[in-house]
């Protein structure tokens, strides 16, 4: 993790996630577009790659970030995340507890932590973590069978949350004015950049909302 980077992190006002495969390819000419056009963390969430070729595209977005100044997080896989060079690792509610991530990995390692309700925001308040997503929001095909929470859970978590937060779930510019309105200055967004066939104008357009 990058000295200072605790602090940093609430400057980060869009958090890209994708996976290895966005639309515009290779995915380093993906991540160089987008980080410039605003993105100041991405996250890899690959579900479909064995372990080998998984920490080979983790290593590849590690390099990118690294030298294009955004920070780079892997989903669920601490052992990937350290090996690829990774800022940190986004966890679940189900995946291995904060505490065990934050002895294998150390201080110095960025860990969020998925909530979806008041009561896993206010459990998180006293984790050993460094930000909360909060969501999903809104339906989201990424997520399939998890209801969306609503600007409510914003609202709360605006009051609540101990940790920098970022509403994530189904951002795109029709809805990311009713999240701000709510009262987030962070976002999540997936589909709606790594699926553009421009990803940096993408981003500045959720950009220009926040």
């Amino acid at each position: 993790m990058r000295i200072g980077a605790r602090p940093a992190l609430h400057g980060v006002r869009i958090y890209l996630i994708t996976d290895a495969h966005p639309r515009v390819s290779p995915i380093e000419t993906f991540l160089r577009r987008a980080i410039a056009a605003g993105v100041g963390m991405v996250q890899l969430r690959e579900k479909q790659l064995d372990d080998a070729p998984l920490l080979a595209v983790a290593r590849r977005c590690a390099e990118v970030c690294r030298a294009a100044g955004a920070f780079f997080i892997v989903n669920d896989r601490t052992d990937i995340a350290q090996a690829a060079g990774a800022d940190g690792v986004h966890l679940g509610q189900d995946d291995l507890p904060v505490g065990e991530v934050r002895r294998i990995a150390g201080d110095r390692f960025l860990i969020g932590l998925s909530t979806h309700s008041a009561e896993q925001i206010v459990a998180a308040r006293n984790a050993d973590i460094d930000y909360i997503g909060v969501g999903p929001v809104y339906e989201t095909p990424t997520k399939p069978g998890r209801p969306c929470v609503g600007t409510e859970l914003v609202r709360y978590a605006v009051e609540h949350a101990a940790q920098p937060f970022f509403a994530i779930g189904g951002i795109d510019p029709g809805t990311v004015d009713a999240v701000v309105a709510a009262g987030a200055s962070r976002v999540s967004v997936l589909r709606y950049i790594a699926q553009a066939d421009d990803p940096a104008a993408a981003t500045r357009e959720i950009l220009t909302h926040l």
